[in-house]
C-alpha cells in the first residue's frame, strides 16, 4: 500500500478548493460476469485518488473546516464473509490505517449521512452514475432539510459535478504520483522486451498477452492498465483489436499495445515490430513515417503549448511522408486542411495518462485547446494503417498497420519520456526480435 501521506496530499489539495462546501464519493461495485462469478475487481479511480481505499461498499464524505472532515463508510468486520471475499479494515481500519476522522459501517449511510450533511450549502456530487446512491442521496438531503429547519443548520441546496474541481486537479500530477507512473513505465518496458523476444512465426497473439501479462504481475503491477492489444499483420489495422487470436506469420509486423498499472497508476505504451525479426523495405519507410511524426509530435510537448499543437505536429509530418510515399499529391497545407491524411491516420495524438488510460482532465473547453502545463501527462501515438484492398495507397504498404506510442510528462524544461527505455528505433527492435531461447 502506498504511504498515506500520499493519499493525504490529495485530499488536502483538492479540500482547499472546496471552501465551505461539501464532497461525496461512491466507490465502485463489483459486477457479475456470468453466474454468481465476479469480473476482478477494481476500485473508483476518484475514491484510490482521495484515500487508496481497494475494496467496495464504500462512500467518502469531505467536509472542510468541520472538527471531522474526512468521514468513511465501509464494510465492517465480519469474520464469517471474510471466510469466503477476504479480509476487511472495517471502520477501524478506515481510522487507524487510512487517515479518516470517523468512520462507519456502510449500511448506517442512510442514518448518518443527513447530519452530516447539516451546515453545507453546496454539496459536490455526480448524479447520473448509480441510481440507487442518487435516491439515497435525495432522502438524506430530504431529512437533513427537515431538521436543518428546526435547528437553523444549512442543508445541501447547491450541487456541483465534483469534476470540475478534482479532475482538474488529477490532471497535474504530483512527484509522488509521477514516480508511480515511472514504476509503472519501467515494468512496461521489461514486458514488451520480453514479447519482442519470443516473437517468431508460428507464435500466437495470445502467447505474447499471456508473456506480457506474467511479466507485469512478476514485477508487482496489478496487471494489464487496460486490454492488451497484439496485432498481426492485418489484425494491427483494427485499432482496438483485443482478440488476440491468431498465429504470427512470417513477413508480417505486430503492433502491440500494452502498459502495466502499478500502484493503480498505468503506462500506456505501443510498439510494433517484425515476426520474422527484420523490417522489409516498405515496412521500414512506412514505420520510419511514424516514428518521424512521434519525434515531431514530442518536440511540441511543451509548457505553454496547446494540446492539440502535438496533434496538429504530427498530422504534419504524416503528411509530408503521404506525400513523399505516394499515397497523397497536393499542397500540404490543403491536405491537411482538407484532412486527406484521415484515410491512413483517423484518431487522435494524445490523451491524458493517469489512474485512468484515458486519464480525467479537460482538453479544452469554449472552442479552445487546453494550455499545457507541468506535470500533465499524456500519451503520444500516432499512426498509420492501411487496410489490403486500399486501391487508393501504393500497392507495397497494403495490409500494413503501425503505432508506435509513448507516456511523455511535460516538466518545465522539456517534454520527458517515461517510456523511452523500450526500444523504438528499427536498429533497437531488429536486434532483440527472436533472441529468446
Amino acid at each position: 500500500m502506498v504511504d498515506q501521506k500520499f493519499y493525504l496530499a490529495n485530499r488536502e489539495r483538492f479540500m482547499s478548493k472546496l471552501g465551505n462546501d461539501a464532497a461525496l464519493f461512491f466507490g465502485a461495485q463489483h459486477h457479475l460476469r456470468n453466474g454468481d462469478a465476479e469480473y476482478s475487481f477494481r476500485q473508483s479511480s476518484d475514491v484510490l485518488y482521495l484515500t487508496g481505499w481497494r475494496d467496495p461498499d464504500v462512500a467518502i464524505l469531505l467536509r472542510p473546516n468541520s472538527d471531522k472532515p474526512f468521514v468513511m463508510f465501509v464494510q465492517p468486520k465480519d469474520p464469517q464473509r471474510e471466510i469466503w471475499t477476504g479480509r476487511r479494515d472495517g471502520p477501524e481500519g478506515a481510522v487507524n490505517l487510512y487517515g479518516a476522522d470517523q468512520a462507519f459501517p456502510y449500511s448506517e449511510l442512510s442514518k448518518q449521512l443527513p447530519l452530516l450533511l447539516q451546515g453545507h450549502n453546496r454539496l459536490h456530487y455526480r448524479f447520473a452514475e448509480n441510481h440507487q446512491h442518487d435516491k439515497l442521496l435525495m432522502r438524506s438531503i430530504a431529512k437533513a432539510r427537515k431538521q436543518g429547519k428546526q435547528n437553523g443548520l444549512d442543508f445541501p441546496e447547491m450541487f456541483i459535478d465534483p469534476s470540475h474541481t478534482l479532475h482538474r486537479l488529477r490532471l497535474l500530477k504530483s512527484d509522488a504520483e509521477i514516480k508511480v507512473l515511472q514504476k509503472a513505465a519501467e515494468i512496461t518496458n521489461l514486458a514488451h522486451r520480453a514479447a519482442m523476444a519470443m516473437t517468431k512465426p508460428g507464435v500466437f497473439e495470445y502467447q505474447l498477452e499471456a508473456e506480457i501479462s506474467h511479466v507485469f504481475r512478476k514485477n508487482g503491477g496489478n496487471g494489464p492498465g487496460y486490454t492488451t492489444i497484439v496485432g498481426g499483420g492485418e489484425n494491427a489495422i483494427i485499432l482496438h483489436y483485443i482478440e488476440n487470436k491468431d498465429p504470427l506469420k512470417a513477413g508480417d509486423l505486430v503492433c502491440v499495445d500494452a502498459g502495466c498499472e502499478y500502484q493503480w497508476y498505468t503506462a500506456d505504451v505501443t510498439r510494433t515490430w517484425p515476426v520474422s525479426g527484420t523490417f522489409t523495405d516498405a515496412q521500414k519507410e512506412l514505420y520510419e513515417a511514424v516514428l518521424e511524426a512521434q519525434y515531431s509530435a514530442i518536440a511540441a510537448a511543451r509548457v505553454g503549448n496547446e494540446f492539440m499543437d502535438v496533434h496538429n505536429a504530427a498530422v504534419r509530418s504524416l503528411t509530408e511522408s503521404l506525400v513523399q510515399l505516394g499515397f497523397l499529391q497536393g499542397d500540404i497545407e490543403s491536405l491537411i486542411e482538407n484532412k486527406e491524411y484521415k484515410r491512413w491516420y483517423m484518431h487522435g495524438t494524445s490523451h491524458w495518462l493517469g489512474l485512468d488510460v484515458h486519464d480525467v482532465g479537460p482538453y479544452g473547453g469554449k472552442g479552445e485547446s487546453a494550455t499545457l502545463q507541468q506535470g500533465m501527462v499524456l500519451t503520444i501515438e500516432p499512426g498509420l494503417y492501411v487496410a489490403p484492398d486500399d486501391e487508393e495507397a501504393p500497392e507495397r504498404f497494403r495490409g500494413i498497420g503501425i503505432r508506435i506510442e509513448d507516456d511523455i510528462l511535460i516538466a518545465s524544461d522539456g517534454p520527458i519520456n517515461l517510456t523511452e527505455s523500450v526500444p523504438k528505433t528499427i536498429e533497437e527492435i531488429e536486434a532483440i526480435v527472436g533472441t529468446a531461447e
